[in-house]
C-alpha cells in the first residue's frame, strides 16, 4: 500500500499526540493536530474513503492502547501519525510514548510501551499498515535509539523523524508532520516516499534520525507474499566479517534489503539501518523460531551494523548473542562460523573505553572464549589480564 490516492478499499488514519504537562514536555505535539485534521482523511490513508480518529493528549496509556487495537482491528490500509516524545524505563529499558500524566518517576505506569503499539500491528497483513513519526527523544531514549533504531514490525512501513532534546527551556515543533500536511493542502501527493524526502529537507534539525522503512525490498516481497503461506526469506549469513547479499537462487536482486540497509549504515543513517534489520529478524524469529539458521543471521547483521554506527559494546553483546545461537545449534566450537563470531566479539571489547562496560561484558566473553578458544593462542589470558587490572583500577565503580 502506497500512499498516493490510488488505494480503493477504505482505510483508517489514527492521529495521536501526546507530550507530558509542564518542565517535562520536549515537543508542542498537539500543534500539529489542527494542521493534518484539516487534509482530506483520503489524503492521509491513500484510499477513497477513510475514517480519521484523533487522540489529543491521552493521559491513559490503557485507553491508547484500545484505540490503537480498534484501528488495527480494521480490515483496510491503517495510517498512524505519532508526534511526541520518547523515553527509556530504567528499569526494564523499553522505549515509552510519554502521555500528558508522564514524569520520569511514573513512566511505566503513565506512559505507552512501545512494544504494545509493536504488538498490535504486527498482527496486521504485511503492507496494509503505514506509521508516520515525528517524536523527540530524552537523552536516554536518544542514546538508544541512534544505535538501534525504532522498531515496529515486518511489513509495516515507517517513515518520519526523530530529533534529540531540544535546548534547555525550548520546546520543539512537529515540524515534519507539519511539512507533509502542508504539501498536502496544497495539492501535492506524490508516493509517502518522495513525500517524506521533501519533508526531511524542509525540517532539517541537528543530528536529527530519519526513518524510511518502505524500501523497495518489503515492497517487493510483500507484493509476492500477500498470498503465499511460504515466502522467501533471508539466507544463513556468510563468515564474512561484513554480512554479504543473499546468494544467488534466494530471490531477484529487489527482494534482499540487505544492500539497501548497508548503504544506509555507510551513509550515516544508522538508526534507519538497525530499525530495517531489526524488523527483519522479528519476522525471521516468527517464521522460522529463535534456534534458526535465519533468525541467527539477522543477529550478526545487526551486530555488525552496532560497529559500523560506533557502538562497539552492543556490538559485542550481539556477537556473543550470536555464537550462543550457533553453539546451540549444535554447531561445534572449532565451527569457522563460531569462531568467527567470538572473534568479532572479542575484538569489539577491545575497542569499548569504558572501563565499567568492559567489566560487565568481560566475564561472559572470559566463558565464552574458554569453549571457543580459537585459532590464536593466548586469546583467554589476554582477556583476564585485562580484566583483572580494570577490576584493580575501579574499586568504587564496580
Amino acid at each position: 500500500m502506497v500512499i498516493n490516492g490510488e488505494d480503493t478499499a477504505p482505510g483508517t488514519a489514527l492521529l495521536i499526540a501526546a507530550a507530558p504537562a509542564g518542565k517535562s514536555c520536549l515537543i508542542d505535539a498537539t500543534s500539529v493536530l489542527p494542521t493534518l485534521a484539516a487534509v482530506p482523511p483520503g489524503i492521509l490513508t491513500g484510499t477513497t474513503a477513510a475514517t480519521l480518529v484523533e487522540l489529543a493528549d491521552p493521559t491513559d496509556p490503557q485507553t491508547v492502547l484500545t484505540r490503537v487495537r480498534a484501528a488495527a482491528a480494521a480490515p483496510g490500509p491503517l495510517t498512524l501519525y505519532i508526534a511526541g516524545q520518547l523515553h527509556l524505563d530504567h528499569k526494564q529499558h523499553l522505549i515509552h510514548l510519554a502521555l500528558a500524566r508522564s514524569t520520569p518517576t511514573t513512566l511505566r505506569y503513565t506512559a505507552l510501551p512501545w512494544h504494545w503499539l509493536a504488538g498490535e500491528l504486527k498482527l496486521r497483513r504485511p503492507g496494509t499498515t503505514t506509521v508516520v513519526t515525528d517524536l523527540v527523544a530524552a537523552p536516554d531514549a536518544w542514546q538508544k535509539l541512534s544505535s538501534e533504531g525504532l522498531v515496529l514490525g515486518y511489513g509495516i512501513r515507517v517513515y518520519g523523524r526523530i530529533i534529540p532534546p531540544p535546548p534547555r527551556r525550548q520546546i520543539a515543533e512537529p515540524a515534519y508532520l507539519k511539512a507533509l500536511a502542508t504539501a498536502w493542502r496544497s495539492g501535492i501527493n506524490p508516493p509517502l516516499a518522495q513525500l517524506h524526502e521533501q519533508a526531511a529537507a524542509r525540517s532539517g534539525f541537528p543530528d536529527a534520525l530519519f526513518l524510511a522503512i518502505g524500501s523497495t525490498a518489503v515492497d517487493s516481497l510483500t507484493a509476492s507474499t500477500a498470498h503465499d503461506p511460504n515466502p522467501p526469506h533471508p539466507a544463513p549469513v556468510p563468515a564474512a566479517a561484513v554480512p554479504a547479499p543473499f546468494p544467488a537462487g534466494t530471490g531477484t536482486a529487489e527482494e534482499d534489503p540487505l544492500p539497501a540497509i548497508l548503504a544506509a549504515a555507510h551513509a550515516g543513517r544508522h538508526g534507519e539501518a538497525a530499525s530495517l534489520a531489526a524488523m527483519w529478524e522479528g519476522w525471521a524469529l516468527r517464521t522460522h523460531g529463535a534456534e534458526s539458521a535465519q533468525a541467527t543471521h539477522w543477529l550478526e547483521v545487526r551486530a555488525d551494523l552496532a560497529r559500523l554506527a560506533g557502538d562497539a559494546a552492543r556490538s559485542c553483546e550481539l556477537w556473543m548473542a550470536a555464537a550462543d545461537a550457533r553453539l546451540a545449534r549444535r554447531q561445534p566450537p572449532d565451527d569457522p562460523a563460531v569462531v568467527g563470531a567470538v572473534d568479532r566479539a572479542h575484538h569489539q571489547w577491545q575497542e569499548l573505553h569504558d572501563p565499567q562496560r568492559c567489566l560487565e561484558l568481560g566475564p561472559p566473553l572470559v566463558a565464552l572464549r574458554l569453549h571457543v578458544p580459537g585459532r590464536r593462542p593466548g586469546a583467554v589470558e589476554a582477556l583476564q589480564h585485562r580484566l583483572s587490572q580494570l577490576d584493580g583500577t575501579l574499586p568504587a565503580e564496580a
